[in-house]
């Protein structure tokens, strides 16, 4: 433990008698001074003790060192001599070695044309036996050296190629008969050992063939040997998958040049069998059957490069994507040329059926449209003219328009859009995409949305109209969601596919003047408005009555406000609802400005046809006050100002007359044309007395 001064001491005092640690002993400062004294000269003798011990230790350590330094400077020098001596070793070893290697050369200079020449001497011994017709040698009549007979016939098939013809052309047959039997009976064997599944027995042969010319027909056997028995099932990509992960574990075993037998295989699978089984699939439909045709390719299309995936981690030799590729090409290149044809055609013609077997269903029979341009229909909208659509039709409350039908038209160019993905050029995608996009447009836009728009506004009745049911509205509305759909589908499949090309400028054109001309029939179809207009004007017009304002007993007013405000309050807020429900975004905002401002004008003028006693007044001001309740639900700030000022100028039919000239220079009388203010006035029944009139003037 580390030592601490303060209780070393503690400890001494408290062992000694009278240090006063103890209880109940008296303090004796004497004897603990005595005690301290004794044990400070005890501690000297022990310092004095060891630090005698250390000076001896000190002078034994440097002694030690001493002769350690020496024994290094002993070892250094014997090893500076070890490694002289291991120098002069190295030395005469390398020297030793050059020696050796100059007889090794000499040796093989002597050995080598030794060897040629006893090789050389067979060969010639092998070529008399051809040259006598009669082969003798162990190594033509013993079948287990065919290894051997095939390496002296190779050699000698070479010589013999060399040999003169009118001299040597017996012997040069018999050589080239007895190369094509040995080959014939190297792939033989080769074929046997396969069958047996002797993978050692195959290397040894395919080895041997190497060198001859019926090595590719070695290759070929042990390809049709490969797929016997492996195409059963009725996948047969699944089973090419299987066969080539099989062979391609094998053929490293058995050939020295595997890539090469492997990529033989592929190649031989595509061209034999994909290919049949794509012609026998596509074939029976192209003609008959243009969805299914064009599912088949599909389908067919996406396995085939599904299965060259798969086949991408073998080892195939360079440019494996461009073997593959030019494989995949030649299977489908008649399919592929004319795809988009047949596309187009069969889009065309599901997308027509579609739409009849819809308007069939309706018992509807399609009429022609007007086709004017954008210009025209904004011209239209700007005069204010008449829908140049001939009389007003009744459709019965149908909008033509139909979820279902569009769901179905947005599912087939869903899957035209994924298949011209799939089975495109690159270098044409995007221009097939657009056509695809085109047809969408026509069927979809203009045969369905825009002939239901049309038809809505031909449906639309005019503003005398009593009872009219508008169900542009609901045109509208079925739309608006129908276009939501539209361009979600040109965002999530088209943009994918011309987003890097120059056809993303036309086809954003496209959509651009689809919407603008959806808008601007959709503007047409303000008319509308005028028909509520109407409809309230029919309302006020049987309902509100002169004695409502001019009570024959102004003492005995029972109402809140008249029955004529009930009911126009009443459809008022029906049609913003559906107005609410049939449309989005700043277009509700803008129609409902328009039937505010309108709905104004229309109470503003109603108010003006009747002349107010005092308490008429106060049911007229009880009426616009509700007409005020009933402009807060368009939540557009001008109209309910408009009210605001409307209730203000109200008041000037109650008012007493010396408060007139008070009550017009008002906040929200103030600025308004005095005219206004006195058409107001002049409505009080007591306009004509002199002091009315005075006050006013």
């Amino acid at each position: 433990e580390p030592f601490v001064a303060d209780e070393y001491i503690e400890r001494l005092a408290w062992r000694t008698p009278g240090g006063g640690s103890r209880g109940g002993e008296a303090f004796d400062p004497k004897r603990l001074l005595e005690e301290f004294v004794n044990h400070i000269q005890e501690l000297q003798v022990m310092d004095e003790r060891i630090q005698r011990k250390v000076e001896k230790l000190e002078q034994q350590c440097q002694k030690e060192a001493k002769e350690f330094a020496k024994k290094v400077q002993e070892l250094q020098k014997s090893n500076q001599v070890a490694f002289q001596h291991f120098q002069e070793l190295d030395e005469h070893i390398s020297y030793v070695a050059t020696k050796v290697c100059h007889l090794g050369d000499q040796l093989e200079g002597v050995n080598t044309p030794r060897q040629r020449a006893v090789e050389a001497q067979k060969l010639m011994k092998y070529f008399n036996e051809f040259l006598d017709g009669e082969l003798k040698s162990d190594v033509f009549t013993n079948s287990e050296k065919i290894k051997e007979a095939a390496d002296i016939i190779q050699k000698l098939h070479l010589i013999a190629q060399e040999l003169p013809f009118d001299r040597f052309s017996e012997v040069k047959s018999k050589i080239a008969s007895k190369y094509h039997d040995l080959e014939c009976q190297l792939i033989q064997e080769f074929t046997s050992a396969q069958r047996r599944g002797e993978i050692s027995r195959m290397r040894e042969v395919a080895a041997v063939l190497l060198h001859f010319k019926g090595y590719s027909h070695c290759v070929d056997v042990y390809i049709k040997q490969c797929q016997e028995g492996a195409f059963l099932r009725n996948d047969v990509f699944e089973d090419a998958a299987v066969l080539c992960q099989r062979v391609n574990k094998q053929v490293g075993e058995v050939f020295s040049n595997p890539e090469t037998v492997l990529a033989k295989l592929i190649q031989n699978i595509f061209e034999v069998k994909l290919q049949s089984y794509v012609k026998d699939q596509l074939e029976e439909h192209r003609k008959s059957d243009a969805e299914q045709y064009l599912k088949n390719l599909y389908d067919l299309y996406t396995r085939t490069t599904n299965l060259s995936s798969k086949l991408m981690e073998f080892n195939l030799g360079t440019d494996k994507q461009t073997f593959l590729s030019k494989l995949i090409k030649s299977i489908f290149i008649s399919y592929l040329e004319n795809y988009i044809e047949v596309e187009i055609g069969y889009l065309k013609s599901r997308s027509a059926m579609i739409l009849q077997r819809y308007y069939d269903s309706k018992n509807h029979q399609k009429r022609s449209i007007g086709t004017g341009g954008i210009q025209d229909l904004k011209e239209r909208i700007r005069q204010r003219t008449n829908l140049p659509l001939g009389p007003s039709i009744d459709t019965h409350g149908e909008t033509f328009l139909s979820q279902e039908v569009v769901v179905n038209l947005l599912q087939e160019t869903k899957q035209a859009f994924e298949r011209c993905h799939r089975l495109s050029d690159p270098s044409d995608l995007p221009k097939n995409a657009f056509r695809i996009f085109s047809m969408l447009v026509e069927f979809l836009c203009t045969e369905h949305i825009d002939y239901a728009l049309e038809t809505g506004l031909a449906g639309i009745p005019s503003s005398d109209s009593k009872n009219a049911n508008l169900y542009f509205l609901d045109v509208v509305h079925q739309a608006n969601t129908i276009f939501h759909l539209f361009d979600k589908q040109f965002n999530d499949h088209l943009m994918p596919l011309i987003s890097s090309s120059p056809k993303l400028s036309e086809c954003l054109q496209k959509k651009k003047d689809i919407i603008e001309q959806m808008e601007v029939k959709l503007d047409m179809g303000i008319d509308t408005l005028n028909c509520m207009i109407g409809q309230m004007k029919h309302i006020l017009a049987a309902e509100q009555k002169k004695t409502d304002f001019k009570p024959e007993d102004e003492n005995n007013v029972l109402i809140q406000y008249t029955n004529a405000c009930v009911k126009v309050c009443g459809y008022v807020r029906k049609q913003v609802e559906k107005i609410r429900n049939s449309m989005d975004g700043k277009n509700v905002d803008t129609v409902l400005m328009e039937l505010g401002v309108r709905f104004h004008r229309l109470i503003y003028e109603h108010l003006q046809q009747y002349s107010y006693s005092c308490m008429g007044g106060m049911l007229a001001i009880c009426d616009v006050a509700e007409y005020r309740k009933c402009a807060k639900d368009f939540k557009i700030a001008l109209v309910l100002q408009l009210f605001d000022t409307l209730h203000a100028l109200c008041n000037l039919l109650v008012v007493a007359p010396d408060n007139l000239k008070q009550v017009c220079s008002g906040e929200q009388l103030a600025n308004l044309d005095k005219n206004i203010l006195h058409s107001f006035v002049q409505l009080r029944v007591d306009y004509r007395s002199a002091r009315l009139a005075r006050h006013f003037s």
